[in-house]
């Protein structure tokens, strides 16, 4: 029995775009879903992991399979019905699942054979068993999948050619602020996978560089640190050889021994959400503005860099309190916070979301013929009607934010600091480079985004 199990491209994302700069090849990692899926596929079946992220497949000229598994992001949906219509009109059973097909079930279920919701791991040795039999049900939910289970990813399928690897270490996050599926997704509850597990899995990753998946590395109680502690000290033990990235909130600053074990692990960046540069900002976000009010973020960050682990701010654009000038106001902020990196995101309300929710009763998402315009809902186009802020305004805001923090005077400073620091200059030169040749990639895509946006509302 043959399987494919594909992870579709989105062809609107330019940081996957590595032909036209090679930096991006820094920014495109592994399909871990698929590769975790492929481990709890047993041994009969020849399995094939098609990432179209990395390299454009030629379907034509591969061997027909006996099922096609398809992993899907929203901004993913539009090329994975594609590609099942496909597989489909091969008469090859086509299976779909992810997060958009878990918060858009009767879209997906009109573009695949089937549909499984939530965490497949428990649910699919019985898909396989059914497919085998000529038997799939039309839905199968996972719900939440008992992490202790989870066996180890196949790292061995994906060809190699990939800067990092991937490697989950939890799921789940508390926070569950208002923009964020994950908590709809994966739920609230902080789960653990056990350390020596862990441990082996990093072993058996081929790359040097791993980015760890998870959406909060940490936690956020007394108990997620300690597991945390726990789990480095493990990783330093087995003298693993990595250096690996990670999400984390910012109170990855607030525990000196968490740091100083983390850097022993082989951490060397972090991605923090710091959101809004303002106080009333924060408010728009949830539970995470008890992480983020009243705090010192230049300190923190540098307490964080301190251990030679770079820092990646991240920042949204879109909010209520947004008016003319939030862009040039990030830039500032981030330079002021100190941090390596800046990725600002526009507000974007996806499926399963409390902003989902709040926009669509407020009529405020002006991209809404689906499933044709899921291939903007990227985080890098503004797809919805901002309080503040017209859509040339919102553009014009994100292109001031990174005209101003990637100037090369900026960038050079950054270095500088980098290397007086003895930390890691070059990364944060290739970094910044790759954030850089990017904005004139954004240049076109917003130019043609308008287009599109003009033209549907004349």
């Amino acid at each position: 029995m043959r399987l494919y199990l594909i992870n579709p491209s989105n062809p609107l994302v330019t940081i996957t775009k590595v032909k036209e700069s090679r930096w991006n090849r820094y920014r495109v990692w592994k399909p871990l879903s698929l590769m975790v899926i492929a481990g709890l596929t047993p041994p009969e079946w020849e399995i094939t992991i098609i990432d179209e992220n990395f390299r454009a497949p030629d379907y034509e000229a591969m061997p027909r399979p006996d099922l096609v598994g398809i992993t899907v992001f929203t901004a993913q949906a539009n090329r994975a019905y594609e590609i099942a219509a496909h597989f489909r009109n091969l008469g090859v059973p086509v299976v779909m699942g992810g997060i958009h097909a878990t918060m858009c079930l009767d879209e997906a279920m009109k573009h695949a054979d089937s549909v499984v919701t939530g965490e497949a791991e428990h649910i699919w040795s019985q898909v396989l068993k059914d497919a085998q039999h000529g038997s799939l049900k039309r839905w199968y939910d996972g719900g939440l999948a008992e992490i202790n289970a989870v066996p180890l990813a196949r790292h061995d399928l994906l060809a190699a050619g990939y800067a990092f690897g991937a490697i989950q270490t939890t799921r789940g996050c508390p926070l569950n602020c208002s923009f964020c599926s994950v908590t709809a997704f994966n739920g609230a509850r902080y789960r653990q996978r056990p350390i020596p597990d862990v441990v082996l899995e990093f072993q058996s990753i081929h790359e040097k560089r791993v980015l760890v998946v998870d959406d909060n590395l940490i936690g956020t109680r007394p108990e997620h640190i300690a597991r945390a502690k726990d789990l480095f000290c493990a990783m330093a033990q087995a003298n693993l050889r990595k250096e690996w990235v990670a999400q984390s909130t910012i109170n990855f600053a607030d525990d000196e021994e968490l740091l100083t074990l983390a850097a022993k692990a082989g951490c060397r960046g972090v991605f923090i959400g710091f959101e809004s540069p303002t106080p009333e900002g924060l408010l728009d976000l949830g539970k995470k503005f008890s992480l983020l009010k009243n705090r010192d973020f230049r300190a923190s960050v540098r307490r964080i860099q301190r251990h030679n682990i770079l820092v990646v701010g991240s920042f949204i654009i879109g909010f209520d309190i947004d008016k003319p000038g939030v862009g040039k106001r990030i830039a500032e902020v981030a330079s002021q916070y100190g941090v390596d990196n800046l990725n600002v995101l526009f507000l974007t309300p996806l499926p399963g979301t409390r902003l989902w929710e709040q926009m669509t009763s407020a009529g405020h998402i002006v991209l809404d013929t689906f499933p044709e315009d899921w291939k903007y809902y990227t985080l890098t186009f503004p797809v919805a009607r901002y309080k503040h802020l017209s859509l040339g305004g919102i553009i014009e805001e994100m292109i001031s934010c990174d005209r101003n923090f990637y100037a090369m005077p900026r960038i050079l400073h950054r270095v500088w600091n980098s290397l007086w620091q003895s930390r890691k200059p070059l990364i944060t030169l290739v970094g910044n480079l790759s954030y850089r040749r990017n904005i004139r990639l954004n240049y076109k895509a917003y130019a043609d985004f308008k287009y599109y946006w003009e033209n549907r509302h004349n």
